[in-house]
């Protein structure tokens, strides 16, 4: 019996040492392909920030330099002195922010009414919801233009902002409702029972729990918003009330800009930064409303 046992131990060695040289191989081969497409992922990045910082003569040069040559702020200096950025860099804040604010507080109504209550027409009301982020952007954008300057809104930052959330509302109540599902309804009863009314039962109890599923939410909104080009450049022709997306494009195509592809990179950047920040400042918010959200569908 004991010999049996000593030669089967004595084949199952080879094949853990096998299994274990796979797993190995595996894993190895694994960490080289994540390297690969991290430094693909990462190198245009770099390369905006290299040339953001290097000297025109050095930028235009026939040759490319991996590393820098030099280091200048001078395109970050410039872009800064140019007051049509600074007025840009304005506009999108107004335009951004507004429509995150506006964004959030319909689309947490709408999606607290399909997720708490019950009423005829409900089922259609969710199909819309997901049916309309299917329609092209193209499609509505140019009768929504016609519809706003009928309005008299046409080329202004309150029509921009109307059609911001009317493309990002959507996005907002289908998330919100998946927030506010998880909420337990027990909690609602409760809150009736100790004498809440229903919207202190709402602003008490639902919105504080539904709290990271809203920065969550906001923080794409906000990144949806502000790198938005398409809606900016139809409804937006007055260069005075444009954003920083179209300033990037009036910028490389400018007499005085066109070569400067150093300024161009600076420009950028720094456009680039807000979000960057706004990402890094509530990205514990974002990553425990997420997995809150999928918690439950």
């Amino acid at each position: 019996m004991s010999a049996v046992a000593s030669a089967s131990a004595s084949a199952a060695r080879p094949r853990a040492r096998r299994s274990s040289a796979k797993r190995r191989r595996n894993t190895i081969g694994w960490n080289i392909l994540g390297l690969v497409l991290s430094v693909l992922i990462a190198f245009p990045v770099y390369w905006l920030l290299l040339t953001s910082i290097e000297p025109t003569r050095y930028v235009q040069s026939a040759s490319p330099n991996f590393l820098p040559k030099a280091f200048s702020l001078s395109s970050y200096t410039e872009v800064f002195d140019d007051p049509v950025f600074r007025q840009d860099l304005v506009n999108s804040l107004i335009i951004t922010a507004s429509t995150v604010l506006f964004s959030l507080l319909v689309g947490f109504f709408a999606a607290l009414a399909l997720a708490r209550f019950r009423f005829r027409g409900k089922s259609l009301a969710i199909i819309i919801v997901m049916g309309v982020q299917m329609v092209p952007l193209i499609a509505l954008l140019f009768p929504l233009n016609d519809v706003l300057a009928k309005a008299g809104l046409g080329d202004t930052q309150l029509g921009a902002i109307i059609a911001y959330v009317a493309f990002t509302a959507p996005f907002t109540v289908w998330t919100l409702r998946t927030f506010i599902a998880n909420v337990p309804r027990e909690l609602d009863e409760a809150a009736l029972v100790d004498g809440c009314t229903r919207f202190q039962t709402f602003y008490k109890v639902i919105l504080p729990l539904t709290l990271p599923g809203l920065v969550a939410t906001g923080v794409f909104g906000w990144i949806q918003a502000w790198n938005e080009f398409l809606m900016a450049n139809i409804l937006l022709t007055d260069n005075s009330k444009q954003t920083v997306q179209l300033y990037l494009v009036s910028f490389g195509n400018s007499p005085t800009h066109g070569a400067d592809w150093g300024g161009l990179m600076a420009a950028s950047t720094l456009v680039s930064l807000p979000v960057i920040i706004l990402f890094l400042i509530f990205q514990r918010w974002m990553a425990s409303g997420l997995t809150a959200g999928a918690v439950k569908g």
